[in-house]
């Protein structure tokens, strides 16, 4: 039978309200966006209205988060997402992110950024360098063709993100203080930074622009029109004609490798249908909203989410063989129970750090990083349940093990009135990504090819037409009793996603609180979640304020390094967003029940 709402959510009492956003769930039978921006939210259910389902809806989201939080994603990155069928149960995943450009060999991106052979290095976060081929262009198209309904035409599902971007829109605080905060960058990284800012005769430049103050009314007109151009040629529109000859204009003036050849080599592969992964969980301290367990879905490298399935397998190992107790609402957010969390997810990074790239260039042994005798092995070497673990942490080897021989962001959710749902990331990677605008085109462009690695003997070294490591992931789950859905949730903010996820995820199943509860339950985050170049490792547990003193000071009795994190500072631990479908078991009744933060 599938879970009924009386068993899913607390009774209503003051509790609802014990973190600080005040918010409370809210509900539908018709379907729901979730999403960081009202205007955004309100392009998804315009496209709901006209008879769109919820993966048509997700695109209208995503192009409305690229008008109204250009700080946060855009066509000029990439996307990944999981798609629910309610009719057939199916999960399916897309895989829209882009690769290298061709000519983007180790020794020219090392040569360019001028490291000396042998010497370490990065690939700065602001370089052209880090320019990968944007996907989401393509992902987008191909989520309608893929997924929606065959109801509304692409013109009519980027419509509303379109007029916003004509008619002008007001700028929300948060996004008016990023914007703020990145206008140097933007001015830096190309001629065309106008593109990207307020006109305003008296502004302090006087060159007559200016970041958008909240509040602001802005007009994006160069965005719409390359939103006008998909929409009227599709994957064409974006990767041949004036908009692909900008993109390689801005990037050869400034030095960086990406060709015309490089556009038409993703419009002729486009986004990739691929198969997700999953683990199933049936923790020992399960309350009852969770019923007989459930299965997390995830997307395979090259995005990072195989780490929360490590983790989370880590712990259902943990707990079989007795190192940890099977956790219950009583422990949610106390000092043992965070202490399995960062020691599983310190595992997890240690090998996701090593393994995950490409997987059409290197092979990735997901099913062998997941598989539970792996987990339960790497458990038994390196968890102990009185003591953090202090050393830099070896990455396994999953393809030895003798019992196997036989992801700054938007995240958002959407579901439709039918019980389809779709989990979708969209990023520049980090903020405006390089900033860098192609003339006319109203759009910067991502720096995620800074997340390859120049060490040669590096599984994710860069390389030509590769994708590099990702840190954006959607999450889904089902129920394991039927394979009804449970709920498409997602937390963003770099490394601490799959932190995230598994904090937001056992919140629910363990802690028995509601999508917005777990949403708003302090966190923890450790370090940057990877080791950073030369195996310098942030020990760090940082820990969202809100946590409680007998917390903290008993992850520190335990050997943790632990930083409480106050005020704006706690964007570390990344917004989310949760839709949860339940049935009225008297009504039999569908219902989709949202959080966000």
């Amino acid at each position: 039978m599938p879970l009924t709402t009386p068993s899913v959510f607390p009774p209503a009492s003051a509790a609802l309200m014990k973190w600080p956003s005040r918010r409370s769930v809210v509900h539908s039978t018709k379907g729901m966006v979730a999403c960081t921006q009202p205007l955004a939210a309100k392009c998804g259910i315009d496209i709901l209205n006209a008879g769109g389902n919820a993966a048509d809806a997700a695109v209208a989201v995503a192009a409305g988060l690229n008008m109204t939080e250009p700080c946060s994603t855009g066509i000029g990155g990439d996307m990944f997402c999981l798609y629910y069928d309610a009719q057939t149960k199916k999960v399916s995943a897309l895989n829209g992110s882009g690769r290298s450009g061709a000519k983007c060999t180790l020794e020219t991106i090392r040569k360019s950024l001028g490291i000396p052979d042998g010497a370490p290095g990065k690939i700065p976060m602001s370089s052209v360098h880090a320019v990968t081929v944007p996907g989401a262009a393509a992902g987008w198209v191909d989520t309608v063709s893929r997924f929606g309904s065959g109801k509304l035409s692409l013109e009519q599902i980027l419509a509303p993100a379109i007029d916003l971007g004509e008619r002008g829109f007001p700028v929300s605080e948060l996004t008016a203080y990023f914007w703020q905060r990145s206008e140097k960058a933007i001015r830096a990284a190309s001629p065309n930074f106008a593109e990207m800012l307020k006109p305003d005769p008296a502004a302090a430049h006087g060159d007559g622009v200016r970041a958008p103050h909240a509040g602001d009314i802005i007009k994006l007109p160069h965005l719409a029109r390359t939103f006008r151009a998909l929409a009227a040629g599709g994957k064409q529109g974006f990767y041949t004609g004036r908009v692909a000859d900008e993109l390689v204009k801005v990037v050869a003036d400034l030095g960086g490798h990406l060709t015309l050849d490089d556009l038409q080599h993703h419009l002729d592969t486009g986004s990739e249908p691929v198969e997700p992964i999953s683990l199933k969980f049936s923790g020992q301290g399960l309350g009852e909203s969770a019923g007989a367990g459930v299965e997390l879905w995830e997307h395979p490298p090259n995005g990072q989410g195989i780490v929360a399935l490590m983790a989370l397998g880590i712990i259902q190992e943990l707990e079989k063989a007795g190192q940890i107790p099977g956790f219950s609402a009583a422990d949610h957010n106390t000092a043992p129970y965070l202490h399995a969390i960062v020691e599983a997810l310190r595992i997890s990074f240690a090998d996701a750090s090593w393994f995950v790239t490409d997987p059409n260039v290197v092979r990735v042994p997901a099913a062998e990083l997941i598989a539970p005798a792996y987990l339960a092995a790497r458990a038994a070497a390196l968890f102990s349940p009185t003591k953090a673990n202090g050393d830099i942490l070896p990455h396994g080897d999953p393809f030895a093990s003798p019992a196997l021989s036989s992801s700054d962001t938007v995240y958002f959710c959407c579901a439709d009135a039918d019980g389809n749902a779709i989990s979708f990331i969209n990023s520049n990677y980090g903020g405006f990504g390089t900033a860098i605008i192609p003339e006319g085109c109203g759009f910067t462009l991502q720096n995620r090819g800074a997340n390859f690695s120049l060490d040669s003997r590096h599984p994710n070294v860069q390389a030509p037409r590769k994708r590099p490591y990702h840190t954006i992931i959607p999450g889904l789950v089902t129920n394991l009793e039927d394979g009804s859905l449970h709920s498409a949730f997602g937390v963003m903010g770099g490394f601490m996603q799959p932190q995230g996820h598994v904090q937001v995820l056992l919140g629910q199943l363990v802690g028995g609180l509601s999508p917005q509860q777990a949403l708003d339950a302090p966190r923890v985050c450790i370090g940057a979640g990877m080791p950073d170049e030369g195996d310098v490792y942030d020990k760090t547990v940082y820990v969202e304020e809100g946590m409680p003193e007998e917390t903290v000071e008993g992850l520190r009795g335990l050997g943790h390094r632990v930083e409480v994190v106050r005020g704006q500072g706690r964007a570390l631990f990344g917004r989310g967003q949760v839709i949860r479908w339940t049935v009225d078991g008297v009504e039999g009744t569908g219902v989709w029940s949202g959080g966000a933060i």
